[in-house]
């Protein structure tokens, strides 16, 4: 692969990573302490067990990324659908900023040369390339579960993350107006 091309790779894989952290953090900044364990159903999670299932599986695939399958033989993925009686939202928290610890430091340490590279997955073979963009895909997954919840959850308090309902012909039009009003380059 194309150096320049594995670098932009790697740089745009930091970039939506940190979005979807970010957006997490905005759905999550926004519930109450006893909302972090509500679950809508007997079939569905929580947030605070779709935060410890993310951040087991970002501790799991993320340490030793290159060297080591990602499916860490001291991870116990059933467990992490349980909930401790006295789990608090503090520590739903430390396993949120610990997992996401794991993803980036990862990311950081990898080089344009890395992305061809093969690692494991479960005994199954993928590039570094393909591996990342599984992950990308099962966090934007749990992240938008975390959003659906905390949407459910605030109801008419909830303030939007993205472009708010009705909002989209003015939010189109003042960013027709900043790119007009931006100093262009090459003039």
């Amino acid at each position: 692969m194309n150096s320049d091309l594995a670098t932009h790779y790697l740089e745009e894989t930091r970039r939506q990573m940190k979005g979807h952290k970010h957006l997490g953090e905005g759905a999550l900044a926004q519930l109450k302490d006893g909302d972090f364990f509500v679950a809508i159903d007997k079939e569905s999670n929580s947030v605070a067990v779709i935060v410890k299932h993310l951040a087991g599986n970002m501790r799991s695939r993320f340490t030793d990324f290159l060297t080591s399958d990602g499916e860490k033989p001291d991870r116990y993925r059933d467990r992490e659908f349980e909930l401790g009686s006295g789990t608090t939202r503090a520590e739903v928290m430390r396993w949120w900023e610990a997992g996401w610890n794991h993803v980036m430091s990862a990311l950081d340490g990898l080089k344009p040369e890395d992305v061809t590279r093969t690692v494991l997955i479960r005994h199954e073979p993928h590039s570094v390339m393909q591996a990342i963009n599984r992950q990308i895909a099962h966090y934007a997954y749990h992240v938008g579960q975390i959003v659906f919840l905390a949407k459910h959850l605030q109801a008419e308090n909830w303030q939007s993350l993205s472009v708010p309902r009705g909002k989209s012909e003015e939010f189109n039009r003042k960013m027709a107006e900043r790119k007009e009003s931006a100093p262009q380059s090459g003039r």
